[in-house]
C-alpha cells in the first residue's frame, strides 16, 4: 500500500512539500530573492533571535486575538500579503486563495499582477459576511488615466483599501529568475494590466542611462501619493516603507497606513531585515497604522511583530506554497496553523488581547 501523505504540521512543511511540486520556474520566481539572498535569509532569522518572556498561573478566559484595523474589528491579525500570478502554483491561482481567507476570516491584498480579476475574487470574499477585508495593491503607472481606472475597478468591486507598493521602481537582480530563464507560462497573465502601453521610449543623448533617463522617466513621487489619495474614496496604505523619514512624508501625503516592507528581499539585496525595521517605523509613523511583512513564518512572529507595534502582519510564500500543495484547502490549514500557534504564544505568555503583546518580549532580546 502506497502509504499516507503526511500532513503538513507547520508552515515550513507547506514550503518543503511545495518545492517537490512546483516546476522549477515558478519555484524560482516564488521562492527567490534578490542578488545573494541576504535579505530574504535575514527576514527569517531576525523573528527567530526576537525572545518572548512566559508568564505563569494568569486568567485567560475570554483572551481573544481581534484587533482593530481601519474601522473594521478583524477576527485576527493575520492578512495575505500581494502575490502576483498565483495560477502558477494552483489552476484556481487567487480564487482558491481568496476562498481560504473568507472561510478563515483573514484579510487579502490583491496583486495588480493578479492573475484573475478583482470582481470574481470580490464574489467570493462578499458571500461569506464574517470575511476579512479585501484590499487591492496598486502600482502607479506612466498611464495614469489606465491606473485611475483601474482604482475605480477596485473600489466598484467592494474594496475596502488600496495598497500602493512603493518599493519596486525597477525589478530587483534576481539571479534565480534568470538561471531558469523565468517567463510566464500560456494562459498566465497580469488581467489587470490588458491593455496597458508602455511609454514610448525617450531618445537617449549619449552618456544617458537607459535606466535612469529611460524607463525611470516617469516613475511615482510622493507628488503621486497625493495625487492618488485625492482621486479615491479609499484609504491608501504604502507598502515598502524602510526608513523613519519616508514615514514622515507618507503621512503628509495623506496615507492611511503603512506596510514595513523589504518586498520580501526581491528588490535591493543587504536591506534590513523587517524585524529590525519595524520599531523605528512605528515611532515615525506617530499613530498610523504598521503593518509587517516579510519572514513570518510561525505564530510567535505574529505575537513579536504586535509586540514591536505593528497592527497586523501579511504573509506571501507561505499562501502560495500552501495553495500549491493543496489548492484552497491548503490556504485555510495554513492560515489555521498560524492562528493556532499565536493563540499558544499568547496563553504561554499570559496576554489575553494583543494590546498586551509588547508585555510578551523578552528583556533579554
Amino acid at each position: 500500500m502506497t502509504p499516507p501523505v503526511a500532513l503538513p504540521v507547520a508552515l515550513p512543511d507547506y514550503a518543503a512539500a511545495a518545492a517537490e511540486r512546483l516546476e522549477a520556474q515558478a519555484r524560482a520566481y516564488f521562492d527567490g530573492g534578490a542578488a545573494d539572498e541576504l535579505t530574504l535569509a535575514a527576514n527569517l532569522r531576525a523573528w527567530q533571535q526576537i525572545g518572548l518572556q512566559s508568564r505563569v498561573l494568569r486568567p485567560m478566559a475570554g483572551a481573544h486575538t481581534r484587533v482593530e484595523l481601519l474601522g473594521r474589528t478583524l477576527a485576527h491579525p493575520v492578512l495575505l500579503a500581494p502575490v502576483a500570478y498565483q495560477r502558477l502554483a494552483h489552476p484556481e491561482g487567487e480564487l482558491a486563495t481568496a476562498q481560504a481567507a473568507a472561510a478563515l476570516q483573514a484579510g487579502m491584498v490583491l496583486s495588480t499582477q493578479s492573475s484573475v480579476p478583482v470582481e470574481a475574487v470580490a464574489h467570493i470574499m462578499r458571500r461569506d459576511p464574517d470575511s476579512g477585508p479585501l484590499w487591492f495593491q496598486v502600482y502607479i503607472q506612466p498611464d495614469r488615466d489606465f491606473t485611475l481606472a483601474l482604482v475605480r475597478r477596485a473600489e466598484a468591486a467592494g474594496c475596502e483599501a488600496l495598497v500602493l507598493t512603493v518599493d519596486a521602481p525597477v525589478s530587483g537582480a534576481r539571479d534565480r529568475e534568470r538561471r531558469t530563464g523565468f517567463r510566464l507560462p500560456p494562459g498566465v497573465r497580469a488581467v489587470h494590466l490588458e491593455g496597458l502601453r508602455p511609454p514610448p521610449a525617450p531618445a537617449l543623448l549619449p552618456g544617458q542611462s537607459a535606466l535612469f533617463d529611460g524607463l525611470l522617466a516617469a516613475m511615482p513621487t510622493w507628488d503621486d501619493v497625493a495625487w492618488l489619495v485625492g482621486h479615491t474614496r479609499l484609504p491608501v496604505l504604502l507598502k515598502g516603507i524602510t526608513h523613519p523619514e519616508d514615514a514622515r512624508l507618507a503621512r503628509e501625503s495623506g496615507a492611511a497606513g503603512l506596510v514595513v516592507s523589504n518586498h520580501g528581499g526581491r528588490t535591493l539585496d543587504t536591506l534590513p531585515a523587517t524585524a529590525e525595521l519595524l520599531p523605528r517605523i512605528v515611532a515615525a509613523a506617530d499613530g498610523l497604522p504598521v503593518l509587517v511583512d516579510g519572514g513570518i513564518r510561525r505564530g510567535t512572529d505574529v505575537l513579536k511583530a504586535l509586540g514591536l507595534g505593528a497592527s497586523a502582519v501579511l504573509v506571501g510564500r507561505p499562501q502560495v506554497h500552501a495553495l500549491a500543495v493543496a489548492g484552497a484547502q491548503g490556504v485555510a490549514h495554513m492560515l489555521r496553523l498560524l492562528r493556532d500557534e499565536l493563540e499558544i504564544a499568547m496563553a504561554l505568555t499570559g496576554c489575553r488581547c494583543l494590546a498586551e503583546a509588547a508585555d510578551a518580549l523578552s528583556p533579554h532580546r
